[in-house]
């Protein structure tokens, strides 16, 4: 499928998040300083994935520690697995009880996917409350909006600017890859539609939103990480 050349394999980083969680046994306290969260929003066939890995490089190399970052891939990959998320909870102490606050304030539209939405949607909030995560999209903006540590940032672009890109990364005739970008934006909006009641696209939810045509990965995450630390 298309998409599938779009999404870095999620094997050695399914790995990497395990020896990380491993690594962070210590529980968190309410005294110890909070470590940032980054969420990552955008349109179907903005420069996400590479903004992210750019930002994972400036964070990692301005702080010192890790910071992995959390897509549709592998956060799917990550709730198929429940101890996993289980040991990142066992490192926040008592804050693990926040997750099953925010979750009971989000919309009872659940669905047929009532568990694997839940599941999803706890794994997110235990990754943020946690900090030094890049998570890229899932509706983790908005899942995460109430936490003073997470810092939101929205890419989108023209058609003419997502057509190419994704066209030269899949292969596609450009009216093949507009029918493509069309039908996965309308996923995505029916995804945190469905699953939390909101709109993406609402800009109040953001720090700083960017146009992709005008500013490219690596200047985007800059000025991310420059906003964030």
């Amino acid at each position: 499928m298309p998409e599938r050349k779009l999404i870095p394999s999620v094997e050695k980083r399914l790995t990497n998040f395990m020896e990380l969680t491993r690594k962070a046994a210590k529980e968190v306290t309410e005294k110890e300083k909070k470590k940032p969260t980054i969420t990552l929003s955008r349109e179907f066939g903005c420069q996400g994935y590479p903004t992210a890995e750019k930002l994972k490089a400036i964070l990692e190399e301005k702080t010192g520690e890790q910071w992995p970052i959390m897509d549709k891939a592998l956060l799917d990959e990550v709730a198929k697995t429940h101890h996993l998320i289980e040991s990142v909870l066992a490192r926040l102490g008592e804050k693990s009880r926040v997750v099953e606050d925010v979750i009971s304030t989000l919309s009872p539209n659940w669905l047929n996917e009532h568990d694997y939405y839940r599941l999803l949607c706890k794994e997110i909030v235990a990754l943020a409350l946690g900090g030094n995560v890049i998570i890229v999209g899932r509706g983790s903006a908005i899942i995460t909006q109430s936490f003073d540590n997470c810092f939101h940032f929205r890419l989108y672009a023209s058609l003419k600017f997502k057509t190419e890109y994704i066209s030269k990364r899949t292969g596609l005739s450009a009216s093949e890859t507009e029918l493509f970008i069309e039908k996965k934006q309308r996923q995505r909006d029916a995804f945190v539609r469905d699953f939390l009641n909101r709109d993406s696209k609402d800009l109040k939810d953001y720090h700083l939103v960017f146009n992709n045509d005008k500013n490219n990965a690596e200047r985007i995450a800059g000025i991310i990480a420059d906003y964030v630390l």
